[in-house]
């Protein structure tokens, strides 16, 4: 048996090993690529079909499933956007190939992405885009290609209207024996539903509803708009489903064309006038991005600080984002002579209360020295609204979901969970009526309510004026808006929360006006990524630890992340609703 263990290590060892030099040796070949060569007549290839981020990660092994083999690299919206507005110009692209079955992001980056596909139609080139299986999402941003193209036998296209489905765990505490304590301000702040109904409550039910209508109406307008379609009768063919089979998608006019990948590679071949012996002359869109450069070396420079994830208390992490780094870029960004203006492009459901307004004082700082603006992404809602107030200028996507100005705390009562479930019971001796403050393992008193209540309703008194002032808005005209409620970038800008409807190239576009650089400048996005080794190495067991999940969980995963999620919730929270479970 010892031999055994012995040969099992190093047998493993070996592995682990070889493991990590062909991660050392793929890393500095990926580093090390030269400058791509684009031919002569091609097509921008974009597959997007995976996560789509605000910038790209420096981390070559994000696009490798190692349990599939699969890629799975997220896309970085802002180099995507660049790639395009590239070929629009560049003569050796003749077209996009699009192809995608669901879009990673929201309403709001899907529009985003969906403008720049219009933009680069304005060059006069085609764009035509192909998938088995349409998305609602995905379809709204295939909306606007030229020719949209689908399987003729399993094709199908998603065009039945959008839902909001929340997961609530009450059932679940009950189960454990565990009793939460809520303390929230506003009646819509339904971020903390989940943890006392097992229903929407009729105020959740009315916010949630109006968004996602909001939302439907705007692109709705827009895919009717792009087919040559009737609104009416695009929404008539939503409600009613009418699109169920591939041919109903080419009779009510959504798509232009049934056919297979080969029918399509062949249609490539006509737009690009070359026969089928020739290979497809497809660009991937990160070869794509490898083949131009930065030619502007103006000294101006409109720092784009990327604020993505939950709000926490310290250093920024993949999917979150940190008080002292994101405080820190925003310092360096205000006393960097050549940083004319800021932008913070937000794009969050908000998270720590005490996190935010660190980073919100350090934006109030930069504000007085340069302009800082605001550019909201698909969330910037509760603690990202709070980072939002503190800028200069506000500006919303229609489709981004903000406000949500609300506050609430949650704690637990674990007595009977331990002592039922586990067989463990406790006590205390403490020096004083509040010593034991914050102790699991009993229940809370009524003093302990009340001082945790007051703690929640001064947070809230704090948002509602930094709103005030932040908004030039009375205080009795913040508080019809606040209560915790969600608003749509549209409804905001009627509202005051907002000033303009726009995307991050406006947002750029307003700081360089503001800051009267605007016909020379650069602009540099932050936080720089790490070096690719070191980020590997950081994020490498996490990576895989959630890849095996998702492979073992399938469509569960996003429910498990939900209750896996539950330890952030420490401390006053300015958080939307708990990452809802949408139909987008």
């Amino acid at each position: 048996m010892k031999f055994l263990r012995n040969l099992l290590a190093t047998i493993t060892g070996l592995f682990v090993f070889c493991f990590l030099c062909v991660l050392f040796i793929a890393i500095i070949v990926a580093s090390s690529e030269d400058k791509v060569v684009v031919k002569e007549n091609s097509i921008l290839h974009l597959n997007l079909n995976r996560a789509i981020l605000e910038k790209e990660r420096n981390d070559p092994f994000s696009d490798v499933n190692f349990f599939t083999g699969e890629s799975n690299r997220p896309i970085g919206l802002y180099e995507l956007k660049k790639a395009i507005s590239q070929a629009k110009d560049d003569d050796k692209i003749k077209g996009i190939f699009l192809e995608l079955n669901a879009v990673g992001a929201g309403y709001a980056v899907a529009e985003d992405i969906r403008n720049a596909l219009a933009d680069f139609k304005e060059s006069g080139k085609f764009i035509i885009s192909y998938s088995e299986f349409y998305s609602e999402g995905a379809y709204y941003v295939a909306s606007i290609s030229d020719t949209i193209i689908t399987n003729p036998d399993f094709g199908l296209v998603e065009f039945n209207g959008l839902s909001a489905n929340m997961l609530y765990l009450k059932g679940t505490f009950e189960k454990l024996d565990l009793e939460p304590y809520i303390f929230r301000t506003g009646d819509y702040k339904s971020a903390i539903e989940p943890f006392i109904n097992d229903k929407m409550s009729e105020e959740a039910r009315e916010q949630t509803t109006e968004y996602i209508e909001g939302i439907y109406n705007y692109i709705l307008n827009a895919v009717a708009s792009s087919r040559g379609l009737d609104y009416e009768r695009a929404k008539e063919i939503s409600n009613e489903m009418l699109v169920r089979r591939p041919e109903d998608a080419l009779k009510y006019g959504l798509v232009d064309m049934l056919g297979y990948r080969d029918e399509v590679d062949a249609l490539l071949r006509e737009k690009l006038g070359i026969d089928e012996k020739k290979d497809l002359p497809l660009v991937k869109y990160r070869r794509y991005n490898k083949s131009y450069s930065e030619k502007n070396i103006s000294r101006n420079r409109i720092a784009v600080i990327v604020a993505e994830g939950d709000i926490m208390m310290g250093k920024s992490q993949p999917g979150t984002i940190g008080s002292e780094t994101m405080a820190q870029e925003i310092r360096k960004a205000r006393k960097d002579k050549n940083t004319k203006a800021i932008v913070l492009r937000i794009n969050s459901p908000g998270g720590s209360a005490y996190a935010s307004d660190v980073i919100w004082r350090e934006i109030i700082l930069a504000t007085k020295e340069k302009p800082v603006i605001a550019s909201m992404s698909d969330l910037a809602a509760s603690g990202g609204y709070y980072l939002a107030m503190a800028c200069d200028s506000i500006v919303a996507n229609p489709n981004t979901l903000t406000g949500s100005i609300g506050v609430f705390s949650v704690l637990f009562n674990a007595e009977k969970m331990l002592k039922n479930k586990l067989g463990i019971t406790t006590d205390h001796v403490a020096t004083g009526k509040f010593s034991d403050l914050g102790n699991l393992s009993r229940k809370m008193t009524d003093a302990e309510k009340e001082f945790f209540q007051q703690s929640v309703d001064h947070v809230y008194d704090l948002f509602i004026s930094k709103v005030s002032e932040g908004r030039s808005l009375p205080t009795e005209d913040v508080l019809k808006v606040a209560s915790g409620r969600v608003w749509t970038g549209q409804k905001a800008l009627s509202n005051g929360l907002a000033d303009v409807l726009g995307n991050l190239d406006d947002a750029i576009a307003i700081a360089a006006e503001k800051a009267g650089v605007a016909d020379d400048y650069r602009v540099r996005l932050y936080p720089v990524e790490k070096p690719a080794f070191e980020q590997l190495l950081q994020n490498l067991s996490e990576d895989v630890e959630s890849r095996y999940l998702k492979l073992k969980l399938g469509d569960w995963y996003p429910y498990a992340k939900q209750i896996n999620n539950l330890q952030r919730f420490t401390g006053i929270q300015t958080r939307f609703p708990i990452e809802p479970v949408n139909r987008f």
